[in-house]
């Protein structure tokens, strides 16, 4: 039973991922005249509308918000609600982008012709390019994905993926078309771990002063371990005599050497210079915290020294100290 119902599942990826790569081999014209649309409709202040029924009313409201998040300023509109007052959210420099995978959604296609009585331009994300909602709209953006995952071939699987995916590529595209940049994309998320990483500075969350463990080369690897252990800290970074960063000592260092050495009490009175890391990764204190994000979880390391443009040692971050802040 385990396994039919792993081949099941299985299937149903297999589907999913095929119906992918044909809308992705289907990108053409079209695609770019949906780009060229949105830029037009924002640069004169207009908003993209997107709409949709049943699963693709869903569908429009998550990719409305991958819109509104990423630069591209975007409301979800109701078909039926619209046609009972809620046509006054929008204005002629706005654009409908009409989501019917059938293309035939009855609610959709009693709205298009009153949305084309107030300005809008329309544009089609459907199955079917020879659909009615096809032939009312300005730019067809087909999504030729095949047949659904479901066995009824009814419940909307891999037209609904298919489609989530295309509103994926509008907003990825249109956030390089319009520039849109890290600080934009905080503006748009001042809460949670999102908003505080990309807000947050190193400088912010860096451990300084007596929290901080500096030392010479010179110094004996017990008294580094001693100042850890008062600091509380994982980690010494290890500066020449004009502050400057040469290298870092971490509790893992002293563990590793320590479990490969003869005699391990000798190397308590090594220079910590003789088992510290040369010329280790480390990080501008006006980066954000997001980009120290990226530095943890690609080089897989806990401490992170902070240096000026000089490379003096302003700090150092430790990761341990991330949760309590809430920036992870």
């Amino acid at each position: 039973m385990v396994a039919e119902n792993i081949a099941r599942a299985k299937a149903v990826f297999d589907v999913e991922i095929e119906g992918l790569r044909r809308v992705r081999d289907s990108l053409g014209e079209s695609f770019s005249a949906t780009i060229d649309l949105v830029n037009a409709t924002l640069d004169q202040g207009g908003l993209v509308v997107v709409t949709g029924v049943g699963k693709s009313l869903h569908i429009a409201e998550k990719m409305s918000a991958i819109f509104a998040s990423t630069g591209t300023r975007s409301i979800v509109l109701n078909p039926v609600q619209a046609m009972h007052g809620d046509l006054g959210m929008v204005a002629p420099r706005d654009l409908l982008v009409a989501l019917s995978f059938s293309g035939e959604s009855e609610e959709i296609l009693r709205l298009v012709p009153a949305i084309r009585r107030h300005g809008l331009k329309v544009v089609a994300l459907t199955g079917n390019a020879e659909s009615t909602l096809a032939k009312l709209a300005d730019v067809v953006l087909a999504i030729p994905c095949g047949a659904e995952a479901c066995p009824f071939g009814m419940a909307p699987t891999n037209s609904a993926t298919a489609t989530m995916a295309m509103g994926d590529a509008l907003a990825m595209t249109l956030v390089a078309a319009r520039q849109f940049n890290l600080a934009d994309y905080a503006a748009n998320h001042p809460a949670g771990a999102i908003g505080r990483a990309l807000v947050l500075k190193v400088a912010d969350v860096m451990r300084t002063g007596e929290r901080l463990v500096t030392v010479s080369p010179e110094t004996p690897v017990l008294d580094v371990l001693l100042a850890m252990t008062k600091a509380l800290s994982g980690s010494a970074v290890i500066v020449d005599g004009e502050g400057k960063l040469a290298g870092i000592f971490t509790d893992g260092d002293f563990r590793r050497i320590v479990s490969g050495a003869a005699d391990a009490a000798q190397i308590l009175g090594h220079a910590v210079a003789q088992h510290m890391t040369k010329t280790p990764l480390h990080i501008a204190a006006d980066a954000y915290a997001a980009d120290l994000l990226k530095v943890f979880e690609t080089r897989r390391i806990d401490d992170l020294p902070v240096v000026d443009a000089t490379g003096k040692v302003l700090g150092l971050v430790d990761l341990q100290d991330l949760p309590k802040m809430k920036v992870i």
